[in-house]
């Protein structure tokens, strides 16, 4: 391949404008718009998801047949499988995000989570000891610890002001990739074998891949000389939240994202945005590019930005929040295609499955098919999102949590095999699937943003020019991974010993707990005052004095 060939191939690629003369690569606008990186990220997690999932069903066989592991040995062997996960995805996922923070890409991490992907997959289908499957694991769980905190932070990056309806979408991903994973793992280990499980997942992988080599990053499509122009044109609303400066960036753009925004400046003299209703998450955050340079340089950066993050109150409530969400309903339907062998009986996302399983006496496929029911409420993650970016997440969390504690509580009611308690299962699930996964998990995952972007409007200059959006979405997904292995212990001991009728009441309690924790989210007294009193202000373009002890 020619010299020229070469730099055409590294340009289209990379995205990176190395040469002022060089035409810019094909399809940027189209590479480098909203949808396509919304498209991206939601792919990346059903991916990961997707990978997980399907492997479920053949763990089993593959520590019996191929790891040589006694039949008595293995609920034993994939407990401590599923531990070596959930340990790798609880440490890597900060490691991520600082790493995240500290680069200046978003897209090589991402790369790079891929990577793992691709070789904890090839490892789990041809290992052959159980030391490569542990190893194995441990690569998956690194991976989704990769993939969910720097695809949720590019996203943030990316979105501009309607981060609640694009972390919609991702609830989409998550919900289609948590129902279909296991049903088809087990369809096709059943029908073609342990390997065909696998040639799936590579396929998947692979579409994966040319996806993110495709991506450009929005800012390094701002190097081009119409680029932005071209994002303009996208329609997107593209976000300058702290994104990270390129070593190749042109002299311009360094000072333009330097200034955090929830919104372009189509015009750089004019505040952009208004509030929509009295609280909501971006009232007032947008204003006169060059007072927030100012203001920027007359207060200083954080010394220890991260510190500053795990003191903010709507933070730790986000987190809070996280684990309950996690502990009652998350995580259940990753293991419906084989309960029998599930890697751990003492989670309700078995326990559901099972207790379908002993009353119905469903097969499998049957009882995977049950939670569909759970899924299709998920479509509605984007309105609920889009609700949350006008009117902030507080009151919509806590109308999800208020409200699933009804029909989780009504859970204990199914206990016969009549078409009666069928349809009532069915309807349950259903419930389960607006309140909890929609209403309460959508809006949370925005206000992680809203409360970064308030502090940061409070105390400009707060998370210095790197930002803080990849660490934040790393404690995130590690508070998700607690939030589940507390539920997975807690589920399996009460269901053992007091049993489902009890176990209802518990999970309808934490619920309860995750309606009060709300209140932690959202402005509090001074601060809606202070944003009420900014957004009254006409013709606005600075940044009022707030004294810099009062915290988000």
């Amino acid at each position: 391949m020619s010299s020229g060939n070469f730099a055409r191939a590294q340009r289209f690629i990379s995205g990176v404008n190395h040469d002022k003369t060089s035409k810019p690569p094909s399809f940027l606008a189209i590479r480098s718009s909203q949808t396509f990186i919304i498209v991206v990220v939601c792919l990346a997690i059903f991916t990961d998801i997707l990978c997980y999932g399907l492997i479920v069903p053949v763990m089993p066989f593959s520590l019996t047949e191929q790891a040589s592991v006694p039949e008595d040995q293995v609920q034993q062997w994939t407990a401590i499988l599923l531990a070596c996960y959930n340990a790798a995805l609880v440490v890597g996922s900060p490691i991520a995000g600082i790493y995240a923070d500290h680069t200046s890409s978003r897209r090589w991490p991402l790369l790079l989570g891929l990577l793992a992907l691709c070789a904890c997959t090839l490892l789990l289908c041809l290992a052959k000891s159980v030391a490569l499957l542990v190893l194995g694991r441990l690569l998956q769980g690194l991976s989704a610890a990769i993939v969910w905190t720097v695809g949720l932070a590019l996203l943030v990056d990316t979105v501009g002001r309607d981060i609640g309806q694009a972390m919609g979408w991702v609830s989409i991903a998550m919900a289609v990739g948590l129902l279909i994973a296991p049903v088809i793992g087990g369809a096709i280990y059943d029908s073609a074998g342990y390997y065909a499980v696998f040639y799936i997942a590579f396929a998947v992988i692979f579409c994966d891949i040319v996806l993110r080599l495709v991506l450009i990053e929005k800012k390094v499509a701002r190097q081009w000389p119409d680029g932005t122009e071209m994002l303009a044109d996208d329609g997107t609303g593209e976000s300058h939240r702290h994104v990270h400066n390129d070593s190749d960036d042109v002299q311009e753009n360094k000072e333009e994202t330097r200034i955090p925004q929830l919104l372009p400046q189509a015009e750089p003299q004019q505040s952009i945005r208004q509030p929509d209703s009295e609280g909501a998450p971006g009232a007032a955050m947008v204003h006169d590019a060059e007072a927030r340079v100012q203001a920027s340089d007359a207060r200083p950066v954080a010394v220890r930005p991260h510190h500053e993050l795990i003191k903010s109150r709507r933070i730790l409530t986000v987190l809070l929040g996280v684990v309950i969400e996690a502990v009652v309903v998350r995580r259940y339907r990753r293991t419906v295609a084989n309960p029998a062998y599930n890697c751990d009986r003492f989670a309700f996302d078995t326990v559901v499955p099972i207790h379908i399983k002993d009353t119905f006496h469903w097969n499998s496929t049957a009882a995977g098919i049950i939670f569909i029911c759970v899924t299709v409420p998920a479509f509605g993650s984007p309105l609920v999102g889009k609700l949350s970016d006008r009117y902030g997440a507080k009151w919509l969390s806590f109308a999800g949590f208020v409200t699933s504690v009804p029909p989780l509580v009504c859970l204990r009611f199914v206990t016969e095999n009549t078409i009666q308690h069928k349809v009532l299962l069915c309807v349950l699930l259903t419930l389960l699937g607006v309140f909890m996964l929609t209403f309460a998990n959508t809006p949370l995952l925005a206000e992680m943003t809203y409360a970064i972007e308030a502090k940061e409007h409070r105390r400009p200059g707060i998370w210095g020019e790197k930002g803080i959006y990849g660490i934040a979405y790393g404690l995130w997904t590690t508070a998700f991974a607690l939030g589940g292995t507390i539920g997975s212990i807690m589920a399996g001991y009460i269901n053992a010993g007091p049993g489902w009728g009890t176990l209802t009441w518990v999970l309808g309690l934490w619920s309860a707990l995750g309606a009060i924790v709300c209140f932690g989210l959202g402005p509090k007294g001074d601060e809606k005052m202070d944003e009420r009193s900014r957004s009254n202000t006409p013709g606005a373009s600075g940044v009022e004095s707030v004294p810099e002890s009062k915290a988000v």
